[in-house]
């Protein structure tokens, strides 16, 4: 079955960009159209889109607010959100993320990059381009610890392969980046993601990976 996507974006020419791109494929198929948070929410609702790409800056309400209710805990669908930015450094990403965004990819990303992060988040994957993501934890490294506090208590429930494994979801590979990483397979990558999730009690790849950076197990810039 096709991936049914949103578009959500203030800019109706970018829209019909993004339709143009996303409709040539055969396993895509754009459900709807909104110009802001509110209308998202509405065709979230209506449409029961799979992927929505969600631009952040919009009036009403901007693409974090939309976000958060459409990935929150009265979420009503499977919709996960891939968020679009103008800027690699746009500090709403942060938030956006925090929210419960999937991932993010800059507006003028190329045309197969924006396909496939589409496939990734629908896949249930995060889309956190390492090179993207390390930017911008480096621009707010001064908020995240120094390294010297105590590591949290949760951290200690994890085996020494879960912790490797997180270690790389907050670098920002995918599985098969770290079966191959680690000499395993996908599926075991995929266990060992799960339980990382399910002893940290966080929703999905995107929380590990601040969870990760947020611990002190990983830093900014770090390999």
């Amino acid at each position: 079955m096709a991936i049914r996507v949103l578009l959500v974006d203030d800019q109706p020419l970018l829209r019909t960009g993004f339709r143009m791109i996303l409709e040539a494929e055969q396993d895509l198929a754009v459900v709807g159209e909104a110009g802001d948070g509110l209308q998202a929410l509405d065709q979230v609702r209506a449409l029961q889109p799979d992927v929505v790409l969600m631009d952040i800056r919009m009036p009403r309400m901007d693409g974090v607010e939309a976000t958060r209710q459409i990935t929150g805990p009265e979420r009503n669908g499977p919709a996960k959100v891939l968020v679009l930015t103008t800027f690699d450094l746009d500090e709403y990403v942060v938030e956006a993320l925090k929210a419960g965004a999937s991932g993010f990819l800059l507006k003028d990303a190329p045309a197969h990059e924006l396909v496939q992060a589409i496939r990734v988040v629908a896949a249930g994957e995060a889309m956190l381009a390492p090179s993207i993501t390390r930017r911008l934890l480096d621009k707010y490294a001064g908020h995240l610890p120094s390294g010297d506090e105590p590591v949290p208590d949760t951290l200690h429930t994890l085996t020494e392969r879960e912790v490797e494994v997180l270690k790389l979801v907050a670098r920002g590979l995918s599985n098969a980046e770290i079966a191959a990483d680690l000499f395993v397979s996908e599926t075991t990558v995929k266990t060992h993601v799960g339980h990382v999730l399910t002893k940290l009690g966080l929703r999905d790849r995107v929380q590990a990976a601040v969870y990760a950076y947020e611990s002190g197990l990983v830093r900014p810039g770090a390999q």
